[in-house]
């Protein structure tokens, strides 16, 4: 087994939960959590243990397929982005009630500054929501390390426990020093039967039980090392330091002189103690959070009336954004160079479509044919076609979350804006279009919903499509009737084609779906050069 590895913080999680034992990890792809699922189903290590590790359809059938897991007695990792928490969220709070048996662990990737989300939400709220213990490292070696300890945590309480990273950990690298492989669990049901039956009687039990562990949570988070409260001279300022916001401040401590008292956090609930010594120890608060102002806000308190606390909430720190080291550097007053300014010259370059994509030819036939309406029609969802709505396309109205594109679709249909049109992906289609289409078909909404079909999750790196091959089929099991399945191919040369019919399908009053099939230009890439690579070998041999 080699010791030492250069890892990516995904990595060093994914590493971490091989060794600690998982027969399974339960993922859909999202930024920046991808990497995690991606590594396992590469790892030697992980196919040679036998761990379970293909895509799910979307993060709630990954989290429930997670519980199952757990339920039979083995440990069980499931990761998604923070947005996808919001996906799970029904099943993730309710295994706080029904417990985990085999160990149970939730990954939630969280994107400061929205790199590729549509917002910064902190998926803290979510642990303390739950009443689960949530686990946020500040390095590779803690990420690695803290999902070890986040399965041995979690059996020992029969809890899952979330681990919460930033975009910045994800996908940064550093030597990870690698432990024992600890063997998997043996199949064993829980001990009581009834325990993941949440019928009211049984879930008031259940809860009562999560309500019982909360003082020893806290006690755990006291006594594992993950939260620290290291000494300073200098007690005018204490500060706080959650997760990844640690490292910034080591940062700036490895150049200039900080003696201030430190309370780095890396295991919730914080023990209130420690909190209590550091805040009677001195004279003010700063509060260091890669993330929404949790911690800051529970110091402030309702009334606000205690010492001055510093951070998102005052000022110190940008109320929105991620954290970086300049911005802690300026929060401790220290002098930094902020460098030059960008000169005139250099413009920012906005993503755009692949050269060659699919969707550009897809959009370009739905611009003409919507010239015939008045505009902002087109509701569009999540994935590589979402960059339709810039220039020089144009096309696109709406992005909301995985799936609203059908759904507002209909609902603005309902208004009166006929004919309505929304675009989907097929990956996104199966996450959390089908419903929706369900939903028109039961309703005969007037609506057009072009399902973009590049037989890939493109926009995460060209993961398979739970749609693979399946569109079609799975329209017409929906209830779409099989004369408005219109199947086009994107190219140029079939426009007059293609817009011929997307004008048809518009004109109709009732459910057509558009299936605008062409691989991702990137899938058959990699896809051609492998075949040139085994061709070349096979004749070499």
């Amino acid at each position: 087994m080699q010791k030492l590895l250069l890892l990516l913080g995904d990595e060093a999680i994914a590493q971490g939960a091989i060794d600690a034992g998982i027969s399974g990890v339960y993922a859909y792809p999202g930024t920046p959590s991808t990497e995690i699922t991606e590594y396992i189903q590469a790892s030697k290590d992980a196919k040679e243990l036998n761990i379970r590790s293909s895509w799910s359809a979307n993060e709630k059938t990954a989290m429930e397929s997670a519980i199952g897991m757990s339920y039979a007695g083995k440990k069980s990792l499931v990761c998604m982005k923070h947005v996808g928490l919001n996906v799970a969220a029904d099943a993730f709070i309710n295994s706080a009630i029904t417990g985990a048996n085999g160990g149970l662990v939730v990954l939630s990737a969280d994107d400061p500054s929205m790199h590729s989300s549509q917002n910064e939400q902190d998926s803290r709220f979510y642990g303390k929501f739950s009443l689960i213990p949530v686990m946020e490292p500040s390095n590779q070696q803690e990420a690695y390390d803290m999902t070890r300890y986040a399965f041995e945590l979690s059996e020992k309480f029969g809890t899952p426990v979330l681990i919460r990273v930033t975009t910045r950990l994800a996908h940064s690298r550093a030597g990870v020093e690698r432990k024992e492989i600890i063997e998997q669990n043996q199949i064993k049901l829980p001990s009581n039967l009834k325990q993941f039956i949440l019928l009211p009687s049984i879930a008031r039990k259940q809860y009562d039980i999560l309500l019982s562990k909360q003082s020893e949570f806290e006690n755990d988070a006291f006594k594992s090392g993950y939260n620290e409260l290291i000494k300073g001279t200098d007690n005018s300022i204490g500060i706080i330091a959650c997760g990844l916001a640690y490292n910034y401040l080591e940062e700036n401590r490895h150049d200039n002189e900080i003696n201030y008292p430190i309370l780095k956090v890396g295991q919730y609930p914080i023990p209130t103690k420690m909190v209590n010594k550091l805040y009677e120890s001195c004279d003010e608060i700063l509060v260091l959070e890669d993330g929404y102002p949790i911690i800051e806000e529970l110091l402030r308190g309702l009334l606000n009336k205690g010492k001055k606390i510093n951070g998102r909430m005052n000022g110190s720190i940008p109320a929105a954004g991620e954290l970086n080291p300049n911005i802690v550097a300026k929060a401790l007053k220290l002098n930094i160079e902020d460098g030059h300014p960008k000169p005139e010259i250099v413009q920012g370059r906005p993503p755009s479509l692949c050269e060659g994509c699919s969707h550009t030819d897809t959009f370009t036939a739905l611009n003409e044919a919507m010239l015939d309406y008045s505009p902002g029609r087109v509701f569009s969802d999540i994935g590589c076609y979402t960059l339709s709505a810039l220039a020089p396309l144009e096309s696109i109205n709406s992005c909301v979350d995985m799936g609203a594109s059908i759904t507002m679709a209909i609902g603005a249909a309902d208004a009166g804006l006929i004919p309505s049109v929304a675009a989907i992906g097929d990956s996104t289609f199966t996450h959390s279009g089908i419903t929706g289409l369900l939903d028109a078909v039961n309703t005969k909404s007037p609506i057009t919903v072009i399902i973009n079909d590049n037989s890939t999750t493109g926009m995460t790196g060209g993961q398979d499509s739970s749609a693979l091959g399946r569109v079609e089929d799975i329209c017409r099991g929906v209830g779409v009737e099989e004369d408005h399945i219109r199947v086009i191919k994107p190219l140029r040369r079939f426009h007059d084609e293609n817009l011929a019919i997307i004008k048809e399908e518009l004109e109709y009053n009732g459910v057509s779906v558009v299936v605008a099939k062409r691989e991702c230009i990137q899938t058959l890439g990699r896809r051609m050069k492998l075949k040139a690579q085994n061709k070349r070998t096979n004749k070499s041999v």
